[in-house]
């Protein structure tokens, strides 16, 4: 079987000081999360998406004036403290979109950082580089030891504009002389995420982790965010593989 991953990034891949910190407040958490679903239930997947997208946000849409295939809503903006307390419909959503997941032999995924560093010492392109190959060696390992090596993967990224090195990082990583990634097929394609259902799926639930990342890592700091904790971190970790934050 091969698996397609569709991630996206969730957090701030600045420094982090403290949300009081006048220039480097913006997320304490930096990472990649989205899911994983078997190649043959991409496409109904994308068409289930694409459905409730316009269900959920309707007003939006028609009121944006663009097709609903290449109108978009960043995970950032929909997931907030507010929408979820206030749209029962978004929380009801989300569980059907953990559920959908599952049912289709998928699961969602996240790995990421708190970060820790001192702003002089921050370098955003080697932490998102470490990340990505965190991930690869994740999902290669789900499908080398969690399905006997039987199965592989593609990995489809949000475009980014670190596109050809990070490219570079994941096809060395793949063909490693001590530890080769043989289950990803090739390295990551980046997609435009507004013309893609599949990536605006993934970009939606990088928002949720953002969220809940964010209270995880510093609960002080973002007491607001423990809504998220009340309504999804359970379904977040039943519905996950091989995922988690760490320092």
């Amino acid at each position: 079987m091969t698996y397609i991953a569709y991630l996206d990034e969730f957090g701030h891949v600045g420094p982090f000081v403290s949300r009081a910190n006048a220039k480097h407040n913006d997320s304490p958490v930096f990472g990649l999360a989205g899911y994983v679903l078997p190649s043959n239930h991409v496409r109904s997947f994308g068409t289930w998406f694409f459905k409730r997208k316009c269900e959920l946000l309707d007003f939006e849409i028609r009121r944006s004036g663009l097709h609903p295939a290449v109108w978009e809503k960043k995970g950032a903006s929909l997931y907030t403290a507010k929408n979820v307390e206030r749209y029962r419909e978004l929380r009801q959503f989300t569980f059907r979109l953990f559920n959908k997941i599952n049912k289709l032999s998928g699961f969602a995924f996240y790995v990421g950082i708190r970060k820790t560093a001192d702003p002089a010492d921050h370098n955003p392109n080697r932490m998102y580089g470490k990340v990505l190959l965190e991930a690869i060696k994740r999902i290669d390992e789900f499908c080398e030891v969690d399905c006997g090596g039987a199965d592989n993967f593609l990995l489809a990224l949000d475009e980014h504009e670190q596109r050809s090195e990070l490219i570079t990082q994941a096809a060395k990583n793949m063909y490693g002389t001590e530890t080769p990634r043989r289950r990803l097929i090739e390295p990551p394609f980046h997609l435009e995420s507004h013309r893609y259902q599949t990536v605006q799926a993934a970009d939606w639930i990088a928002g949720l982790v953002g969220r809940l990342g964010a209270v995880w890592s510093n609960p002080e700091d973002y007491d607001e965010n423990n809504v998220f904790r009340k309504y999804f971190e359970r379904r977040l970790n039943e519905a996950s593989v091989r995922s988690g934050i760490r320092s």
